[in-house]
């Protein structure tokens, strides 16, 4: 049996090794009902942290469950002999379990940059692995719960390159920062409650949804004690006004929670706190920061243009990725399960949102 340790070394081996893959991000999950299947192939070599839910669907009495590998499988997906083995391993699992379906999402290319523009590059190896899950049975998965697209920064230069490649507005907010008199401290566990707090003010600001405090306290505070977590805090005379939480693994970091006040935001902490984190990121030995997010749609009808149009200004190369695919080992129920989902969805954010409210008015 695998421990800890062996997996995380073999897991930061393998292209594209994901924070999401880590033995860590499974064992809090374990806790929250997903219940670890590590798949290891190292012939190949290749790795899928698989998480297993339990389900209730419809008036159904029996047991059903869901196979999730968040940004897995880990493989080189360039090959299609490697590939083809890793999609049948995993086919034969979701049936032999009794699984209703298999979600992958792994981090394939389908390009880079903006479609239409000219940086755009469009990724053979995407458009290859697209067809072959179609012509497999797999589907386009209604529920992405990671980000299809997002934008990442080159860390391997020097900070004489990183300013050079951002854009004119951003060089300046971030020097308004350091003059308005925003500081960067690094954070640590006493101020986890903090940050949350904090975290709240901003889900309910920009309307998305979040876990009540003991999940944050979890992941950020076991990736922390790991030395793969590090928060940090914007300031103005000693008061927190923006933070965030930078995660690192295997040569790559990523910005995964992010949070402001309304406070001194004139004072742009946001800029100098992305630069302080380019800065940690790059002395914990990362070559790359992923900014965690990038719009669907590359215009302002997405939701995520303003957000995108910050990270963009930092220098952000787009990656655009082939997203979440589910093969339906079981495809009557999982057409049942994929009716049910939307409204499913909607009533436990709903919820979550006033839980949230709730917190930060008390």
């Amino acid at each position: 049996m695998i421990n800890a340790a062996e997996w995380d070394a073999a897991v930061a081996r393998l292209p594209g090794a994901n924070i999401l893959q880590t033995w860590n991000w499974s064992r809090i999950k374990a806790d929250y009902g997903w219940q670890p299947l590590p798949q290891l192939w190292p012939e190949l070599p290749a790795a899928a942290m698989l998480l297993r839910r339990n389900i209730r669907l419809g008036g159904f009495s029996a047991r059903l469950s869901i196979l999730y590998a968040p940004r897995g499988p880990l493989l080189d997906w360039s090959d299609p002999a490697r590939r083809a083995t890793v999609l049948d391993q995993l086919q034969a699992l979701a049936r032999r379990t009794g699984a209703i379906f298999v979600k992958i999402d792994p981090e394939v290319p389908l390009g880079t940059g903006i479609p239409g523009s000219p940086d755009a590059v469009e990724d053979s190896t995407g458009a290859a692995l697209v067809q072959e899950l179609t012509q497999r049975g797999w589907r386009y998965s209604q529920e992405q719960i990671q980000f299809r697209n997002t934008a990442v920064l080159d860390l391997s230069a020097d900070e004489d390159a990183w300013l050079a490649r951002m854009k004119q507005k951003t060089r300046y907010n971030l020097r308004l920062a350091q003059r308005k008199g925003v500081t960067i401290r690094r954070g640590t566990a006493a101020d986890l409650d903090m940050l949350y707090r904090m975290y709240a003010e901003t889900s309910v600001r920009d309307g998305f949804v979040i876990r009540p405090l003991e999940y944050y306290r979890a992941v950020w505070g076991s990736f922390m004690e790991q030395g793969l977590a590090q928060p940090l805090i914007a300031e103005v005379e000693g008061q927190p006004i923006a933070g965030l939480v930078l995660f690192v693994f295997a040569g790559r970091a990523w910005y995964m929670y992010g949070m402001s006040r309304e406070a001194h935001r004139d004072k742009m902490p946001n800029y100098l706190l992305q630069w302080e984190a380019m800065r940690a990121a790059r002395a914990a030995g990362a070559l790359s920061y992923d900014l965690w997010g990038a719009p669907d749609v590359f215009d302002e009808s997405d939701s995520m243009w303003g957000v995108f149009r910050f990270k963009d200004g930092l220098g952000a190369q787009v990656v655009r990725t082939l997203g979440a695919w589910d093969y339906p080992a079981r495809p009557t129920l999982y057409n049942l399960y994929t009716q049910i989902l939307p409204r499913l969805l909607d009533v436990m954010r709903s919820r979550g949102k006033e839980r949230t409210r709730r917190e930060v008015s008390a």
